[in-house]
């Protein structure tokens, strides 16, 4: 689990938040091994349920309607929903198009269709990572020497590869995102779910408990407050596209103070000291009941 936060707003280096191990033979392997909560089960197979029957119903005639009008708005009839297309050099990075679904039937309530909010910063967007196109970015930013000391994936073999497939081949539990300002990726950030984490065997999580994890990659990105205003942003979205996260979660290392310090001003307060395999972590707290007085 490599240790988290390499920078603050105050500093220059890269301000990051990590909370599990995930070099080569960590434990991400580690929580596949918890199982889900009986509730969540019975509701994916009251929603198998549910699709059948309409199915049965005559959603098929629907779903060919539907393919045929996104077929014609993606231009001659090519689906290109669901998928991205990597830039061509010189061009601008440009985010895949989102596949369309209702939000709640997946472990993170769909963090791809969560959409743009607006700070103070610019507009700001979590898109879900496509291998493809953004592998060489985050590969760039994680061999940082000043990012690659906390986040332990530098290299020149597969260690970031392998981190991202983990979670875009696991089960839904973390998803990792470009944090994109004004069209612009800057940051990488893992939304998880922090009792589904071995994180959970930390301290007293609750259900739907949601992590954050974040890098901002670009050192003329650092040092300037944006840890502060995107924290903020991140975990708003978090409790307003789930309305059963009742707390964000994080852990930053106790020992960055200016770190723990950018959590606080975010909204989030301090809950407790917290012995992890690495690191003592604080562990950062922002709940929904408190998120307008914070």
């Amino acid at each position: 689990m490599p240790p988290t936060d390499a920078s603050t707003d105050a500093g220059t280096a890269p301000y990051t938040t990590a909370g599990r191990d995930t070099g080569p033979g960590a434990d991400t392997e580690d929580t596949l091994d918890l199982r889900l909560p009986d509730e969540l089960l019975a509701f994916f197979a009251e929603k198998a349920e549910e699709a059948k029957g309409e199915v049965a119903g005559g959603a098929k005639a629907e779903a060919a309607r539907g393919a045929a009008e996104r077929a014609e708005r993606n231009g001659g009839g090519r689906n290109t929903v669901g998928t991205a297309q990597a830039s061509a050099p010189g061009t601008a990075w440009s985010a895949p198009v989102a596949p369309v679904a209702a939000a709640g039937d997946d472990l993170l309530d769909r963090v791809g269709d969560w959409g743009p909010t607006a700070t103070a910063a610019g507009v700001f967007h979590l898109v879900p990572v496509h291998l493809d196109r953004d592998l060489p970015l985050i590969s760039r930013w994680m061999n940082d020497p000043a990012v690659a000391a906390f986040w332990e994936l530098s290299g020149p073999g597969t260690a970031t590869e392998d981190h991202l497939r983990a979670q875009l081949g696991g089960d839904g539990r973390s998803v990792p995102c470009l944090g994109v300002l004004d069209g612009t990726p800057m940051s990488y950030w893992e939304i998880y779910r922090a009792d589904l984490d071995p994180l959970a065997r930390h301290y007293p999580a609750r259900l739907h408990d949601t992590g954050i994890h974040l890098l901002i990659g670009g050192v003329a990105n650092r040092g300037r407050g944006l840890g502060t205003t995107l924290l903020r942003a991140v975990s708003d979205l978090v409790l307003d596209r789930r309305p059963s996260c009742a707390r964000v979660i994080a852990e930053p290392d106790l020992r960055n103070i200016p770190s723990v310090s950018a959590f606080l001003s975010a909204g989030f307060r301090f809950s407790a000291e917290v012995e992890l395999p690495d690191k003592k972590a604080a562990l950062m707290v922002r709940d929904r009941a408190l998120r307008d007085l914070l």
